[in-house]
């Protein structure tokens, strides 16, 4: 319990404060970059700050629901299912540098609020666990279907890097009810909207 809850600091400090690595190539690197102008490369890259916020958060969450998991195969999806949101971690950092913007200065109070609802959501047992983790996924699989509807059309990059964390949201999701994800009741799937939608529109700006 101990090496866990050291393993998982270390790991909040290395997601909030410390570059992330890919272990796959970045969606789009092979694309020219766009010519965009001022307006354009602000607007993706607050877009593309968002999305970071985003994978932030899900790192947060999968570390707290893993803490409190009781069974060993969802803690190992919950494993699996961090690994590749580090992918998006660093695909957006990256893309963020190349728009010339930067990331939020949140971050930190968005790694622990997500943490702590992870831990929430772990306490009341693996199969509401698994049912936030699916609901939350395709919350924000509809997100970023709606960031490719106001992305500049010609930004091919952030647009792959946007499908690509779209396909593996919804994968991740279909896992989770593959492994007995509960259906949250709606009154809790239109809080966490409305928790997603003060997170994202902040994040936008800060």
């Amino acid at each position: 319990m101990i090496d866990r809850a050291i393993l998982g600091f270390d790991r909040a400090l290395r997601t909030v404060f410390a570059p992330a690595h890919a272990a796959r190539p970045l969606p789009g690197g092979e694309l020219p970059e766009a010519e965009l102008d001022d307006a354009q490369k602000r607007h993706a890259a607050a877009l593309m700050r968002v999305n970071h916020c985003g994978e932030v958060c899900a790192q947060a969450l999968y570390q707290g629901q893993a803490a409190t998991s009781r069974d060993v195969a969802i803690r190992a999806a919950l494993g699996q299912a961090s690994d590749e949101e580090t992918d998006h971690l660093a695909w957006t950092a990256q893309r963020i540098d190349e728009l010339g913007g930067r990331k939020s200065f949140l971050n930190p109070l968005w790694y622990g609020g997500a943490f702590a609802i992870g831990v929430a959501a772990g306490v009341l047992g693996d199969r509401w666990n698994l049912g936030f983790l699916a609901e939350t996924e395709r919350q924000v699989e509809a997100h970023l279907r709606g960031h490719l509807d106001v992305l500049p059309a010609s930004d091919g990059k952030s647009r792959a890097i946007v499908c690509q964390m779209e396909r593996d949201e919804a994968r991740h999701a279909e896992t989770a009810v593959s492994l007995g994800a509960r259906e949250l009741p709606i009154p809790l799937k239109l809080v966490m909207k409305l928790a997603a939608k003060l997170m994202t529109t902040v994040a936008y700006r800060l």
